[in-house]
């Protein structure tokens, strides 16, 4: 039977052709050139057929039979053709009349006709064209199979793997759009709210547990609900109660952005640590804004859904305290040009303030100094760096304060919040050393964030050993084992956190102040002092002879200097200063201190102090 079907005659192929021009002509369907080639291609088939036309006439009829089957299939294909063609959106690729994918085929035999008895297309409509032969992809499936051209390489005109322009446009208009319509939103929002009681979490987080206990009960809640709660789970039922009551809450805090993508409001008051009280943000404000690790937030916020377990922000007020669009255009901390300090921290307040006075001459501070002070146990170092803080405040309101306290004792941070007005962060020396890391990081990210934004920020670190002993032991060993069983990695985060202190050419600066450790007996201490020895620009040294002898502040003047100090005092106190040292360059350190207590006594200011060098040089001498 095979070989019998390799056969066409040639009435069959021109009612193969006739059957194509009325299906054409009736459903009004323009077959293209590929349908033409086809046509040309059934009647060169159709002469070679001819050749056997009175040889296998018996086995024809049984073709022609199953032939009006695969006729019926090619009329009704075309119409469903012609209907999606009714609805806009024809298929190029259905199209085609079934003829034309047998052209494309190799020259093979032809599949097994379809038997008779399943025929039920009158023999008008027959179409031998549509045989499908081995190896050829049907007519109901090319679609999937059609190569097209890329849309994306016809149409780019940008480079490649480069973001088009477009898109670019599109993506600045929609961040534009999205925060003119939370503009709008937010004033609306007030308005509405005006009236509503407000709370904000901050306040709630300075308050001690009993009054957190009386404004619950306020609520409704009693004694026995509250007993067992801490403080953070009573500041986070009484703001639940509070939005139940029809209120609304507005909270701040520094941003931590997580892997995932999302992020938390951490609060200073809790040294950035977990909590159920942090501020949810989700990843598409966080797009929005540009916002990083390290960021001031402030906005209203809502309460937990059902099955959510955080307040969540409902809108940014601001960003690092400006507005939030100025956070969409900053530059990176990385790409500032960093400059020697130029302009002066004066730390002079009243006269009986000796340690602020002595360290305005002969060690001044400018805005983006890296100044360590290095000093033995019981130095009073912590005294010193107190009046600093307090020195910085009174006369630099400007300045964002902040005092991180790395493995201290839990009496000595309560002594610092409750002695200066700047933010205080601690890590106490019975928490991991994993936590130091963390406060650490969290601390420096913000500060980066604030001279993002041009703002002025001073860390009053205690102590850069203990961070790097803290690094020492949560850094991945490498190997390599330095004096005192120092890892060669583990002081490289602690030399970027001091490192970061600079003044910045595009406005802002980052003032690092921190305290170094010698005398302790440990050779570790030893090797990570030697390490930052040199990395700083100015340095304070505590004499131990000096503490012992009751003299405070126990500086010893002759070791301790800033670099390009000229940038920092006028002209007539620099030349005076260096007299000063030239004089007292012979005496011993004790001496030396001693002198100038008592002369710094004497004068109520150290304009006062300098003027008098002119006839007290020589009875110093």
């Amino acid at each position: 039977m095979a070989p019998l079907r390799k056969r066409r005659t040639v009435a069959d192929a021109k009612g193969s052709q006739e059957n194509e021009g009325e299906i054409q002509n009736t459903l009004n369907f323009d077959m293209g050139p590929e349908s033409e080639a086809a046509d040309n291609g059934n009647d060169s088939a159709a002469g070679e057929k001819s050749e056997a036309e009175n040889e296998h006439g018996t086995e024809e009829n049984k073709a022609s039979e199953g032939e009006n089957t695969e006729g019926s299939r090619v009329v009704v294909k075309r119409r469903r053709i012609v209907k999606k063609s009714e609805d806009g959106e024809p298929n190029e690729q259905n199209d085609k009349p079934a003829g034309t994918a047998s052209t494309s085929a190799p020259s093979a035999a032809p599949a097994p006709a379809p038997s008779a008895e399943h025929s039920s297309a009158p023999e008008e409509h027959q179409d031998h064209s549509s045989y499908r032969k081995p190896g050829q992809i049907p007519a109901n499936r090319q679609a999937k199979f059609t190569r097209k051209p890329n849309q994306n390489q016809t149409k780019r005109t940008y480079p490649v793997k480069s973001y088009p322009v477009p898109d670019a446009e599109m993506a600045e208009n929609a961040v534009a759009a999205t925060a003119a319509a939370q503009e709008n939103s937010g004033s609306t929002a007030a308005e509405d709210n005006a009236n509503k009681p407000r709370l904000k979490i901050n306040d709630l987080t300075v308050k001690s547990m009993p009054e957190l206990r009386e404004l619950a009960m306020q609520y409704g809640f009693t004694a026995d609900d509250l007993a067992p709660m801490k403080k953070q789970d009573l500041i986070f039922v009484i703001l639940k109660a509070h939005t139940e009551h029809g209120g609304i809450i507005f909270a701040s805090g520094a941003l931590e952005i997580l892997p995932d993508g999302y992020g938390f409001l951490r609060s200073p008051q809790n040294s950035y640590l977990p909590g159920p009280d942090d501020i949810y943000i989700s990843p598409s404000q966080i797009r929005l804004f540009n916002l990083k690790t390290g960021d001031t937030v402030y906005g209203q916020t809502r309460s937990p859904k059902e099955g959510e377990r955080f307040f969540a922000l409902l809108r940014i007020e601001t960003v690092n305290f400006d507005e939030p669009r100025i956070a969409q255009t900053r530059v990176p901390f990385e790409n500032l040009t960093p400059l020697y300090p130029n302009e002066k921290l004066r730390l002079e307040t009243v006269s009986t303030e000796v340690s602020t006075r002595i360290v305005d001459l002969f060690a001044p501070i400018g805005k983006g100094q890296r100044l360590l002070i290095v000093a033995p146990p019981k130095a009073g170092k912590t005294i010193l760096m107190q009046k600093i803080a307090n020195a910085i405040t009174t006369n630099n309101p400007e300045v964002y304060l902040i005092v991180l306290l790395i493995d201290e004792r839990p009496e000595e941070v309560t002594e610092m919040e409750r002695a200066i007005k700047g933010e205080v962060i601690s890590s106490t020396f019975d928490e991991q050393a994993t936590r130091h890391v963390q406060v650490a990081e969290m601390v420096l990210e913000k500060a980066k964030r604030l001279v993002e934004h041009k703002r002025d920020v001073v860390i009053l670190l205690d102590s850069i050993t203990r961070l790097a002993r803290a690094y020492n032991q949560t850094v991945q060993t490498s190997g390599k084992v330095l004096s005192g069983g120092v890892d060669s990695n583990a002081l490289f985060k602690p030399k970027r956190f001091f490192g970061a202190a600079r003044n910045v050419e595009e406005g802002g600066s980052l003032t690092i102040i921190s305290t170094a450790l010698i005398e302790t007996g440990s050779r570790m201490d030893e090797v990570i002092f030697e390490e930052f020895k040199g990395t700083g620009n100015s340095e304070i040294d505590l004499d131990r002879k000096l503490a012992e002898r009751r003299l405070f502040p126990a500086i010893n003047i002759k070791k301790s200097g800033t670099r390009k100090e000229e940038l920092l005092l006028t002209e007539n106190e620099l030349q005076k200063i260096w007299i000063l040292r030239k004089v007292l360059n012979p005496m011993e350190d004790v001496d030396i201190t001693e002198l100038i207590l008592d002369r710094m006594k004497k004068s109520k200011t150290n304009e006062a102090f300098l003027a008098s060098m002119n006839a007290g040089t020589a009875g110093m001498e």
